[in-house]
């Protein structure tokens, strides 16, 4: 018996950390030059950045105030936005699908330079989100 709950709660687990993971890009060139590349990309697939979260500001301001004196980032953003098609075909396959939206790049920077990523989607509908994310960012990092 204890085997079996080891077993399940190893999966759940694991599934976790899958649900977790990213895929990163090294971008080769400055953290404005990447978060421009970024943002110009997904304007030119057509799509509306919902919002620029500025998280790495975020994390410096607030570092103090939570008793730490670690840099995290030299700078991080994350671009949200969603693809009113790609959604509503997702979406219509699995409306849970709604769990991933709206989609986010991630642009930061840090000791081993700038990196640019989003996360690694689920098997089925989703791997179109994951093409559409790596697609803008190849794109960013050609420009």
């Amino acid at each position: 018996m204890r085997f079996l709950i080891f077993c399940v709660v190893s999966i759940f687990f694991a599934g976790i950390v899958k649900a977790q993971t990213a895929v990163l890009y090294n971008y080769d060139g400055t953290f404005d030059d990447a978060t421009f590349s970024i943002e110009g990309a997904i304007l030119g697939k057509g799509l509306v950045i919902d919002h620029i979260s500025h998280t790495g500001e975020m994390l410096s301001r607030t570092a103090i105030d939570l008793g730490s004196d670690i840099e995290i980032f030299k700078a991080a953003d994350i671009f949200l936005f969603c693809s009113a098609a790609i959604s509503r075909k997702v979406m219509e396959a699995d409306p849970l699908n709604i769990v991933h939206c709206p989609y986010n790049i991630f642009v930061f920077e840090n000791d081993m330079g700038v990196q640019i990523g989003h996360r690694v989607y689920p098997d089925g509908p989703m791997q179109i989100v994951q093409e559409l994310l790596s697609d803008i960012i190849n794109e960013a990092i050609d420009f």
